[in-house]
């Protein structure tokens, strides 16, 4: 049972190895690969003219990446980074269930306040943050974050007259009933172009819940801001928009409004998907690319130990994905017809587990390190926000 703001509602029904994403379009559902992105949005469909295909952006064959400062460090496990649109960058701490103000001109931070509700333990805790896409108007902080009993989505006020420590209203739930374990709790939250809330689910390492429709674990799910289940759905009257995911941790779209995801493999292959609505990512049943004309083969595909991916981020023809144990950043161009060309690393064993990237404008993107997480190895300055230029 899944309980939102205002209702009770029961939801039913619902190496690098590169490959070509097997879509076929569904005729005007949400943006994903083989959908028709919906009225009043920009970007073109996957079929759409080759001269409006040959606007997207060329990426370089070969790639650069340049870390040109720490804007601050003595983060405590941070995770989520989200970028005010006046300047300032948000930060979550999975484990302390605060989320703090950095300027990103001088790395000063302010604590902005404390979630209440938040049960860190394992890899849960105080997740993704995203700004409400009316933020300008409402002022709204949307986070993921693991309770006692849940996974769940809420929303805050954000006020930075108040004094530090205090800008943060109180949670107000959007969203629960997300399945919550010691390992796998997802996690990534972010608007898409369209404006609805996407949120990537762990299956809280039960495996079965992955391939089961009416389970909110091992899924990406799609709702309005609201928390109730998005107009356009795949399986109708439930919040699910794709399943068979293990544990997706990082959300991005590219210019043709085209949804990509990371996602963690248990001991072969993680994995950089395409995101058809309704389709079948595999898990448990499959690993990495398979011959079963059920699942959606990866777009791209890494051994565990080079990967582990959290957040990604496109940039110009680029998908970079932050890797945590395979402690590097991750280039991957994309090409036309739903492919890749072959990625490159960056950063390898720089700076440690990387846990979110985000575009910072430009050609530049900020980094979030994750070396405090109970996994790495914290060094002197740990946990960084870093600003790289990337080509």
């Amino acid at each position: 049972m899944i309980v939102r703001r205002r209702a009770v509602t029961a939801v039913w029904a619902v190496a690098a190895v590169l490959l070509a994403g097997g879509c076929s379009a569904d005729g005007g559902g949400p943006p994903g690969f083989g959908s028709t992105p919906p009225a009043g949005t920009a970007g073109t469909a996957p079929g759409a003219s080759a001269s409006a295909r040959s606007r997207e952006p060329v990426p370089p064959a070969k790639g650069s990446v340049k870390v040109l400062r720490t804007v601050t460090e003595g983060l405590k496990t941070p995770w989520g980074l989200a970028a005010l649109p006046g300047g300032g960058l948000l930060v979550s701490s999975r484990d302390e269930g605060t989320i703090t103000r950095i300027d990103e001109k001088t790395g000063h931070r302010t604590e902005s306040g404390t979630v209440s509700g938040v049960s860190p333990a394992g890899e849960g805790g105080l997740l993704g943050i995203a700004l409400s896409p009316d933020y300008a108007s409402d002022h709204m902080i949307y986070a993921c974050f693991t309770s006692a009993s849940d996974n769940r989505v809420v929303r805050m006020l954000y006020d930075e007259r108040k004094p530090a420590g205090e800008q943060l209203g109180a949670p107000d739930t959007v969203f629960k009933g997300i399945p919550k374990g010691f390992i796998h709790n997802g996690g990534r939250i972010a608007f898409g172009p369209d404006k609805m809330l996407y949120v990537g689910t762990g299956e809280a390492g039960r495996r079965d819940l992955a391939q089961d429709k009416k389970s909110l674990g091992g899924k990406i799910l799609r709702l309005t801001p609201d928390g109730e289940p998005a107009p356009g759905n795949p399986f109708p009257g439930s919040p699910v928009y794709s399943y068979g995911h293990r544990n997706v941790q990082g959300l991005a779209w590219d210019d043709r409004q085209r949804l990509f995801a990371s996602e963690f493999g248990q001991d072969t292959w993680d994995e950089l998907n395409a995101i058809k609505p309704g389709g079948n990512y595999g898990w448990p049943d499959a690993e990495g690319r398979s011959s079963d004309p059920r699942f959606q083969n990866p777009l791209a595909q890494w051994h565990t130990d080079d990967a582990s991916p959290s957040g990604i981020a496109y940039v110009d023809g680029v998908i970079w994905m932050a890797a945590l144990k395979g402690e590097r950043l991750w280039r991957i161009p994309l090409k036309g017809a739903g492919q890749a060309a072959a990625p490159q690393a960056f950063l390898t064993g720089t700076y440690g587990r990387l846990r979110t990237v985000l575009p910072a404008g430009g050609h530049k993107v900020w980094l979030l390190t994750s070396n405090t997480d109970g996994r790495g190895r914290p060094k002197k300055g740990d946990d960084r926000l870093l600003e790289a230029e990337v080509r």
